[in-house]
């Protein structure tokens, strides 16, 4: 059931939302040099590697000066970068993650493999389902970059406390998975956004 809600959620998303597809688009190409879309290779369900899709939010090579973006001010974003990531509007190419099957609406954020292979046993359950769009991790923690940002270094922050919680909220997820858990993420995702 949630694999249909997913499919018809996502169609109708790309049909009524294609031309603010467009106009991002069209901004993203005309404020920095590089394509409007941005792939990124991240783990799926049973550890299968995928493409996840964004608007591009950066400057073209920024990735290869860290993964993880930190701060409110990082230099790597562009002016409509911060627009579009403050509402999160760089995650809507994702739709297309979602009809193709590759992701859900609803399910643990996929990580870089960099980050996956530091997984235990236990937290590979979040594998077990498809990776998608919101979790109660991507609620909890709408404002990562600004607490990264604040850390001595980043990447040991992420590693040793945001990751483990992040995957605590995964679990949260998965034990109690159903249609009206997924609902219930959706809505409390929107009024994050809106709030």
């Amino acid at each position: 059931m949630i694999r249909f809600f997913d499919i018809l959620f996502s169609f109708l998303g790309i049909l009524f939302l294609s031309p603010v597809f467009l106009f991002l688009y069209i901004a993203i190409r005309l404020e920095s040099k590089g394509g409007g879309f941005y792939k990124q290779l991240r783990v799926g369900r049973g550890g299968a590697d995928f493409y996840v899709y964004k608007f591009r939010s950066m400057r073209i090579g920024a990735d290869k000066q860290g993964l993880i973006t930190v701060g409110g001010r990082d230099p790597r974003i562009t002016s409509i970068g911060y627009f579009i990531r403050k509402y999160k509007l760089d995650e809507l190419p994702q739709l297309f993650n979602v009809l193709k099957g590759d992701m859900s609406l609803v399910g643990p954020r996929p990580e870089v493999r960099k980050y996956v292979e530091l997984y235990t046993e236990e937290q590979r359950r979040v594998l077990s389902v498809r990776p998608g769009i919101t979790d109660y991790a991507s609620i909890e923690y709408v404002d990562e970059n600004t607490i990264l940002g604040q850390a001595e270094d980043p990447d040991k922050a992420y590693v040793e406390q945001i990751l483990p919680d992040k995957i605590c909220y995964n679990m949260k997820y998965i034990e109690h998975r159903s249609v009206k858990e997924y609902f219930k993420i959706i809505f409390l995702t929107i009024w994050s956004i809106v709030h």
